[in-house]
């Protein structure tokens, strides 16, 4: 989003077209920046019809693979990383995410970023409930997903504390989030995976008193938000992907950095993040 909007700086009186998955469109759709979403399949040609743009920019990925993609459109000006036959700025791989598309778009367009331009609209829908305390124990892949027992441990925490605890999860994750539910002596009515739509889990989380997540998502809407979160990070190092420096957000990480973050099977250095570490940073927090 930051780079986004330094696009828009850059460009004020340009239509700016923002290409991507049909999954996140409806959140695309909240960057006040954006003045169209453009559905979009990853890394397959863009069903564009219409002339070809005085500016594509590829902020997808640093090869050519994704360099193809907004190339094929015949923009007058094609800015991207420097890989072979796309000369730009230099990829570096231990650059935080944000920092990265900023510095593209710094460099390349000549304008400055703001790093901390996070913040996303709340949805124009009401979420099913407010104030509560966010449980969120999915990741797209195992080697991201903090145990379900630990999750529900902490839902019972905060139970015990006198929160209002709400499981959350996509269509997939539905029986883990019931899991955790179940363990954690949570009602049914406890369990939100399933039955918010992608706007609905935003607004969920815009509205909420705390979270509790892992390397995902809804991490990135606690952020987006500016909502109490504590993350729990593996694999990945929370300075390539974490949240910015603000006293509401607390990571927790005992990696090194050299986990794979498509693992098939829990992460060591997630696994070593224990129930009692979370509890107290949200007791803290809170």
């Amino acid at each position: 989003m930051p780079a986004i909007r330094g696009i828009r700086a850059a460009v004020p009186g340009h239509r700016l077209v923002l290409a991507t998955t049909r999954a996140l469109e409806p959140l695309a759709a909240l960057i006040d920046a954006v003045d169209e979403v453009l559905p979009a399949v990853e890394l397959e040609p863009l069903d564009w019809a219409g002339p070809p743009p005085e500016l594509a920019v590829d902020l997808h990925g640093k090869g050519p693979a994704s360099h193809v993609v907004v190339a094929g459109l015949h923009p007058q000006r094609l800015l991207t990383f420097d890989s072979p036959g796309y000369p730009g700025p230099t990829w570096y791989a231990d650059e935080h995410e944000v920092r990265r598309w900023c510095r593209l778009v710094d460099e390349g367009l000549d304008v400055r970023c703001a790093p901390d331009a996070l913040d996303l609209r709340v949805p124009d829908v009401e979420p099913p409930v407010r104030g509560v305390a966010v449980v969120h124990p999915g990741a797209a892949f195992p080697g991201r997903r903090w145990p379900a027992e630990r999750f529900a441990a902490v839902a019972r925490h905060l139970r015990a504390q006198g929160h209002d605890v709400r499981v959350t999860g996509g269509p997939a994750e539905v029986e883990l989030a019931r899991s955790v539910a179940a363990a954690a002596g949570l009602p049914d009515d406890a369990v939100l995976a399933g039955r918010t739509s992608s706007l609905g889990l935003a607004a969920v989380v815009a509205a909420a008193a705390v979270v509790v997540c892992g390397d995902t998502g809804v991490a990135h809407l606690a952020t987006a938000y500016r909502r109490p979160s504590v993350v729990l990070f593996g694999p990945v190092s929370p300075a390539l992907w974490g949240p910015p420096s603000r006293p509401q957000h607390v990571v927790l990480w005992h990696g090194d950095g050299t986990g794979d973050p498509h693992g098939t099977a829990l992460d060591p250095a997630l696994a070593r993040i224990t129930v009692d570490e979370v509890t107290a940073a949200l007791d803290a927090l809170l």
